[in-house]
């Protein structure tokens, strides 16, 4: 029997794709295993999103070599790059990485299984270069029946809805990367959020490249994707959620990744009229200037974008919003930074995160004019992170007393509605409660980021830890 390790990197919607290869080994019989060491095969599955993710990529696979080289069992271990890294760089990789044996690009996860069997059948020859099985731009879209096997806890779990993006964002490099949009349909994503729930799954995570861009891609005369949607009207993501509302079950539906230029009027009246779904809200911003906001193509305006917070807060009550911002794009000015900051102040988002810009080979923000030295990216980054910092401390503050509807994560931390996983803030609560299950608990203090259901006094280990580090 083959026995494969399988290394996922990056974001939620890769590891769904980790999933499914690992679904594939197991339909055909193949072992996984988590020991790469031990593994006849080792697939690496890449981000390639900003700098950083492209250097801890080539950092495990690297990894992988250096320990087979060392090996002396084993040393037939092949080993395959799959994901965005593959599929971005598809014709340089097998030169600038020839120890590997194999690339495939996001199309060939659900042939994984034929290309294991394909490279472990023969002996590579010295000279040989890896092969490489990509086949042009990225077309497929997953479906309810691929096969799965998750890697996340039994209680929550991620839906990828759509494929792609449409977007011109000068700082991105998805587009290029997944191809254009292509939306699952509404059938097949029930079809899959069914199941999900039968398994045992509190919590379903909807997640694509944008989420409220979800059948737009199938309208036949849809609206200019530079434009924001017409308000008033309905979209397949209105529908979609209100047939997940309608599943059986105590389970919540958290909506991810969703882009400020479609999200529409019906969309808050769906969310506010569905109690399974999360009062919570992702919706990367990236900037609030006018100037920043066209430089990136970003396809709204600062009015527009305050407009929209103000209707969603009114039309959801107790909705807590998560964004996103960019510092150090080029051409970004004191000012800027200093709209940003006021911006923030005012809003006061209940969850927030900011990245320094990346300068992406392929975008056309790498090739701007006006880019802005790492020093000075470093000290704006610092700069709104400290402002967020006093904005949720005081947002956390407000918790204190109340009673918060939680699901356990594991022993002694559990998540609101306002905590997407991985990502946002935790709820320590006392160790016996029992993990994948929701709960009450009374607030009783709270830190920067992080609430406390605890007796007063008694703080979790993690900050006890971090003060005797000081």
């Amino acid at each position: 029997m083959i026995t494969v390790s399988l290394i996922s990197l990056g974001c939620a919607k890769n590891l769904v794709d980790s999933e499914m290869m690992i679904g594939h080994l197991h339909q055909a019989g193949m072992s996984v295993i988590p020991d790469a060491e031990k593994a006849n095969v080792v697939i690496v599955n890449t981000c390639s999103f900003i700098d950083s993710s492209k250097e801890e990529s080539i950092g495990h696979i690297l990894e992988v070599t250096k320990n087979r080289g060392m090996r002396k069992r084993n040393k037939d271990q092949k080993l395959i790059v799959a994901g965005c890294m593959s599929q971005r760089f598809s014709k340089d990789l097998p030169d600038s990485l020839p120890e590997v044996d194999a690339f495939i690009g996001l199309d060939q996860i659900t042939k994984i299984v034929p290309v294991i069997e394909e490279i472990y059948a023969k002996e590579r020859g010295k000279n040989e270069a890896p092969k490489s099985f990509i086949e042009g731009k990225s077309t497929w879209i997953p479906d309810y029946d691929t096969p799965r096997f998750r890697l996340t806890p039994k209680h929550f779990a991620y839906l990828k809805i759509a494929e792609g993006c449409n977007h011109p964002c000068t700082f991105c490099i998805i587009p290029q990367i997944r191809g254009r949009h292509r939306s699952r349909t509404v059938e097949s994503v029930v079809a899959e959020a069914r199941r999900l729930v039968a398994e045992g799954v509190k919590e379903i995570n909807l997640i694509s490249q944008d989420t409220t861009y979800f059948g737009m891609d199938t309208w036949e005369q849809r609206p200019n994707p530079r434009t924001p949607v017409d308000s008033s009207r309905g979209t397949a993501l209105t529908t979609l959620l209100r047939q997940l509302n309608a599943i059986e079950g105590d389970f919540w539906i958290r909506l991810l990744y969703t882009h400020p230029a479609h999200w529409s009027d019906e969309l808050i009246k769906t969310i506010a009229e569905c109690p399974k779904v999360a009062r919570y809200i992702d919706i990367p911003l990236q900037h609030i200037s006018d100037r920043m906001l066209g430089l990136m193509q970003r396809e709204t305006s600062g009015d527009y974008i305050r407009d929209l917070i103000k209707r969603i807060r009114a039309g959801i009550p107790g909705i807590a919003v998560r964004t996103t911002f960019i510092v150090g794009f080029p051409g970004e000015t004191d000012a800027d930074v200093e709209e940003l900051c006021q911006f923030i102040r005012e809003t006061k988002f209940e969850r927030l995160g900011v990245f320094r810009y990346s300068q992406e080979e392929g975008t056309r923000g790498a090739k701007m004019p006006d880019q802005i030295p790492p020093k000075i990216k470093e000290a704006r980054w610092h700069k709104t992170m400290a402002l967020q910092k006093e904005v949720s401390s005081a947002v956390s503050a407000t918790f204190v007393g109340k009673t918060l509807r939680v699901l356990v994560e594991e022993p002694g931390v559990a998540r609101g509605e306002a905590d997407a996983p991985d990502i946002d803030g935790r709820v320590y609560i006392d160790k016996k409660l029992p993990v994948g299950e929701f709960i009450n608990v009374t607030i009783t203090g709270h830190h920067d980021y992080d609430l406390l259901a605890l007796p007063k006094g008694i703080e979790p280990r993690e900050y006890k830890v971090a003060k005797q580090a000081q």
